[in-house]
């Protein structure tokens, strides 16, 4: 490479071989190479698509490993609770109650989810799942992803996105030209869930890794990549040809880079926990408070395959629930401080819960059927649903109540505006999960 001639050799390489941003995974570069619809046209995302509530954000968090559910709401009035669990069952004294008669309660490391719960800010849909539910985490999470029990197709939020910005959809947001800044994820890797055929993620793990890294390589670099991303077309370029589509998409992605990377330089008011999800959530939180136009973001804590040593009221599950409750807490009274917290709906979900009855390694095996949490002032607060129950068992696993996709129903249709048919390719009655 020649650097003394490095504003030719940056632009050719450019031109043929398009913008590397650097992230954790390679999402991002994937993503810029796919789609012209990937990323919005510079300026465009602030603009309001009709009948769209721009102002209105979905935040998912995933549970990733199958969460026990089972210890986490748990039926403390069941005896047949303790009977299967005689090593791992929560003590009633300890268990957080959920209200008069719902006769279910938090794990006791969950404080900060019921504290949500008795501010109204919570609800706890029992027994989700779906038909022929499978055990295996890559299945069960693509089926829970796609929306669909065959684990195939596109992700679900995805399918959202292409509606809803990019004019596939039937409401009178459909429109070609309006377009949207796409799902946010923050990980390794863009979730399925996030994956549509026209808008791709934006994923990184940490925002100072969402950047261009020529610079990193020389210094002589860092000019005539700013005059290429900053100006929009080189002189001479077709606007029509791919280079054109190149450098486009490089100074939307500049934008967009620094856009997130001064947002999360903000420092909060309030203090989050010392964990993975807190931070993750806290990025968010930072990220609407500096106003930008993302409608769901996607954040995942994991490690939740409890084969042994789960433990009961301590132990590992009660540390990766804590860490689940604090982090939800912490984001909600920031984003009450900002002014913001009536415009987030968290939902969480695992890929599916764990067999009724402990092991002997002192932890439980794959299950079926699920709790899901939703919070934020918009839900019906509450306990929704009957717990599955412990004496009808399908070959010792629960069987689920309400089929996930209502909840994405209720989402769709009462909170983001959507085509909830369209998205989930069927029609699924909606659960009553938002406040009218």
């Amino acid at each position: 490479m020649d650097l003394h001639n490095a504003n030719a050799f940056t632009r050719r390489e450019f031109l043929h071989k398009g913008l590397v941003l650097a992230s954790a995974s390679a999402a991002v570069p994937a993503f810029i190479q796919s789609s012209a619809l990937a990323l919005p046209r510079t300026g465009a995302a602030l603009s309001s698509l009709p009948g769209v509530p721009q102002d209105r954000i979905l935040l998912v968090v995933q549970l990733g490993g199958g969460n026990d559910g089972l210890n986490t709401v748990i039926p403390y009035i069941d005896d047949m609770y303790y009977r299967a669990r005689p090593g791992l069952g929560i003590p009633k004294n300890a268990v957080l109650q959920l209200g008069r008669g719902s006769g279910v309660g938090l794990h006791p490391a969950m404080t900060g989810m019921k504290e949500l719960f008795d501010e109204g800010l919570c609800a706890v849909v029992q027994g989700v799942g779906y038909p022929n539910p499978n055990r295996s985490h890559f299945k069960s999470m693509d089926i829970w992803q796609t929306a669909d029990t065959s684990a195939t197709g596109d992700g679900w939020i995805g399918r959202y996105f292409d509606a809803e910005c990019c004019g596939s959809g039937k409401g009178e947001s459909g429109t070609p030209e309006a377009q949207s800044q796409p799902g946010i994820a923050i990980g390794r890797t863009a979730p399925l869930a996030m994956q549509g055929r026209k808008v791709k993620p934006i994923s990184f793990e940490t925002a100072e890794l969402f950047r261009w890294t020529g610079q990193d390589v020389h210094e002589a670099l860092v000019d005539p990549y700013r005059q290429v991303t900053r100006r929009g077309l080189v002189d001479g370029i077709d606007p029509d040809s791919n280079a054109a589509f190149l450098m486009r998409t490089a100074l939307d992605a500049q934008v967009s880079s620094d856009l997130i990377r001064k947002a999360v330089r903000r420092k909060s008011s309030v203090e989050y926990p010392r964990s993975g999800l807190a931070q993750q959530m806290a990025m968010v939180a930072s990220m609407i408070h500096a106003g930008l136009p993302t409608r769901v973001y996607y954040v995942t804590l994991g490690s939740f395959d409890t084969h042994a040593g789960q433990g009961a009221a301590q132990g590992r599950h009660a540390n990766l629930l804590g860490q689940f409750a604090g982090a939800v807490r912490a984001f909600y009274a920031d984003l009450k401080a900002q002014g913001n917290d009536s415009r987030v709906l968290t939902m969480s979900f695992s890929e599916f819960g764990r067999r009724v009855g402990q092991n002997a390694s002192g932890g439980t095996d794959h299950g079926t059927a699920a709790p899901m949490f939703l919070c934020g002032p918009m839900v019906r607060p509450g306990v929704i649903g009957k717990h599955p129950s412990l004496r009808d068992l399908d070959n010792g696993d629960l069987k689920f109540r309400i089929d996930f996709r209502e909840v994405y129903a209720g989402i769709l249709t009462d909170w983001l505006k959507a085509d909830a048919d369209t998205i989930l390719k069927r029609h699924f009655r909606r659960a009553r999960i938002v406040r009218a």
